[in-house]
């Protein structure tokens, strides 16, 4: 078994917000896999090939539309190897139109879950169940193929919902396997990795770990570097493997910009008092809260937030001479902050898209930002951090002032820090945490009427998000009990005079994001 150059697949990414989630579903089969240019060119595929045993080719959806002239295209290499190729979504409707076939704009379009029935369970389709599940998300719509191709799948609105070409390894796909709320994805990845490619899993997430020490390694050298450590699971991560190589040449910045959830930054020290971490606490409140005056969108909030965690780590950088900023950015910040050049923006994540052009570090170093948060969990077993790290729920960067819609205030931030807090002591008493990806409260930017001992009240609507997810890139609100919900809106306004209704947030991710802001 080859396990230097490990069976792979290549992913091409054509700027689809599921993209990385293709990869991290081949990974989950140990099977590697790398998510490269859509027009990767003859070069590149070669360095490729150098390295890996690539076995097959998806193509990943995407916002355009293929008929148009501006579309993105692919290096007709690809099409004309052997080796078999699985359109997904755009990739399926660019696969047809190359080909020959007819795709525009439908009048029905499909968004969110549809039953595909399977007229053909073969090839990448073998062993699905006649009427499947499926989660579509297109406009465009494939009406005609070349007399090369057949039909193996369709829905209500989608003709031809899934094909194969009768000679070559190629099929497409309308509806994204790697979306959860398919219910027989994982068995088209298999189909096409195992049955199609003949792919050996021989990959496993452990071996991701000498990798990124051997080339944080090779750019950091004997420089000095100082990380960004909030004390959530990927700083912490990133933390550790970098003390692991830079021993004392790194130092972590723990930035209090004012933020924080309660006794946050107590809780950090407390985790890594005694630790191989050199940690730094840089209490900013006042100039983080200054910065923010007037400030309601929240991409400004993200961008001045941002701005301003790199002139703090700047500052501590050069009482240190260090050159180096290590970040724990993962791929979810990446894909929602549109990387790519074909990704569209969600939203700016502070240490992403929130980062000034100009920075006085010779390089920003991001070792996890190929990972999902659950593959960072493992590596961070791997690593020996404690479990209390290892679960914690994720939270953003900007901390509560994304969670604040409209204008941050202290006294805002002292309302939203008790109201949080009141959720998840609710959500412990109750055993619910470790079936949760996040539970958190929004302190929204409505008042309403309430009544209050006999009286009139005029306070703030604090809004309760809950989610259930596997990677971040997709989630689904959480049925809570109604008697915790009773519990927790009952405590947030008896507790805090300033807050007259509570409402439960009942969007998945899809359309909504996690984060309101």
């Amino acid at each position: 078994m080859d396990i230097v150059r490990p069976d792979a697949i290549l992913v091409l990414d054509f700027g689809g917000q599921y993209c990385h989630l293709i990869a991290r579903r081949i990974r989950e089969q140990s099977v590697y896999s790398e998510i490269v240019p859509h027009d990767i060119s003859s070069r590149e595929l070669g360095r490729c090939k150098e390295s890996l045993n690539i076995k097959g080719f998806i193509l990943s959806g995407g916002p355009e539309s293929v008929y148009k002239k501006t579309s993105p295209k692919i290096n007709s290499e690809i099409l004309n190897s052997e080796l078999p190729v699985l359109g997904l979504c755009y990739g399926h409707q660019l696969i047809a139109k190359v080909y020959g076939g007819f795709v525009e704009s439908a009048d029905r379009k499909e968004f969110g879950i549809a039953s595909a029935l399977i007229d053909r369970p073969v090839g990448v389709l073998k062993g699905l169940k006649a009427r499947t599940q499926v989660w579509m998300s297109h406009g465009d719509t494939v009406f005609e193929l070349s007399e090369d191709f057949e039909v193996l799948a369709h829905t209500k609105n989608s003709p031809i919902a899934a094909f194969r070409h009768r000679y070559k390894p190629i099929y497409g796909i309308q509806w994204h396997p790697e979306v959860i709320h398919t219910e027989e994805g994982d068995q088209v990845f298999r189909n096409f990795l195992f049955e199609v490619c003949g792919c050996i899993a021989n990959w496993k997430i452990e071996n991701v770990t000498q990798k990124l020490e051997d080339e944080m390694r090779g750019r950091v050298g004997r420089g000095r570097a100082v990380i960004a450590l909030s004390g959530g699971i990927d700083s912490s991560t990133a933390a550790i493997l970098g003390a692991r190589i830079l021993g004392r040449n790194l130092s972590a910045i723990l930035v209090d910009h004012g933020f924080m959830r309660e006794n946050e930054t107590q809780n950090v020290q407390k985790l890594f008092k005694g630790s191989e971490i050199d940690l730094i606490v840089v209490d900013a409140k006042r100039r983080f809260l200054d910065r923010l005056v007037g400030v309601v969108d929240p991409e400004e909030k993200r961008r001045i937030i941002g701005e301003e965690f790199i002139k703090v780590f700047e500052e501590e950088a050069q009482k240190r001479e260090a050159e180096f900023l290590i970040q724990g950015t993962i791929y979810p910040d990446r894909i929602e902050s549109g990387f790519g050049k074909l990704s569209s923006k969600i939203k700016s994540h502070h240490n992403v898209a929130g980062l000034p052009k100009k920075i006085k570090f010779k390089e920003i170093i991001e070792p996890l930002a190929n990972l999902y948060k659950d593959e960072v969990r493992q590596l961070a077993r791997g690593l020996d951090l404690p479990e209390e790290i290892i679960n914690r729920q994720p939270f953003p960067g900007p901390g509560l002032a994304v969670r604040i819609v409209g204008q941050v205030t202290e006294e805002k931030l002292a309302i939203l820090r008790k109201a949080d807090r009141i959720l998840n002591e609710e959500v412990l008493r109750a055993s619910l945490e470790k079936d949760l990806w996040q539970s958190f409260a929004v302190l929204t930017n409505t008042m309403s009427t309430g009544v209050k001992g006999d009286s009139r009240s005029y306070g703030y609507v604090v809004a309760l998000r809950v989610v259930e997810s596997r990677e971040a890139m997709t989630a689904a609100f959480t049925k809570l009990p109604y008697e915790v919900l009773e519990k927790t809106s009952s405590r947030i306004t008896n507790e805090i005079p300033k807050v007259s209704r509570v409402v439960y947030d009942i969007t998945n991710k899809p359309p909504a994001t996690i984060e309101w802001e």
